[in-house]
């Protein structure tokens, strides 16, 4: 899903939101794929993890403002743990007007998904490119 038009002329890197029930969870995950992908020059990143009082669940208002934070007008990756922070993406991107335009939904897991399109942003991939490979992080196999 996504919202607006693509990249703008003149965009730098494709900015990635982590949406998350928990502040910890989205600030972690955000510093582990920072730390992964490495250097000074990540692509930027923004946690939106729990409620607008600091407790477990989603905000759609934490969400927007992450997403403004790292647009630079390439388009903004956001991926979603679970459950209500996914709806709450959804129905911000159906309201064209309250997330950057270019803002897609990646349909990717949360850890292995963010590590993946950190590094491809940061590499100075388009959006479809970071889509493609946090996608792809379902196929990481374990065993």
């Amino acid at each position: 899903m996504s919202a607006g038009g693509g990249a703008r002329p003149g965009a730098g890197p494709v900015g990635i939101v982590l949406v998350s029930h928990s502040a910890a969870v989205a600030a972690s995950v955000a510093a582990l794929a920072q730390g992964l992908a490495g250097g000074d020059r990540t692509a930027p990143v923004a946690a939106a993890g729990g409620d607008s009082d600091g407790g477990l669940g989603t905000s759609a208002d934490l969400v927007v403002e992450a997403a403004r934070s790292v647009d630079r007008g390439a388009g903004v990756a956001v991926l979603a743990d679970l459950g209500s922070a996914v709806l709450t993406v959804k129905a911000l991107l159906a309201d064209e007007e309250q997330l950057p335009p270019g803002t897609r939904l990646l349909d990717a897991p949360f850890v292995e998904g963010a590590v993946a399109a950190v590094v491809t942003a940061s590499a100075g991939a388009p959006l479809p490119d970071v889509a493609a490979a946090a996608s792809e992080a379902y196929a990481y196999r374990k065993v």
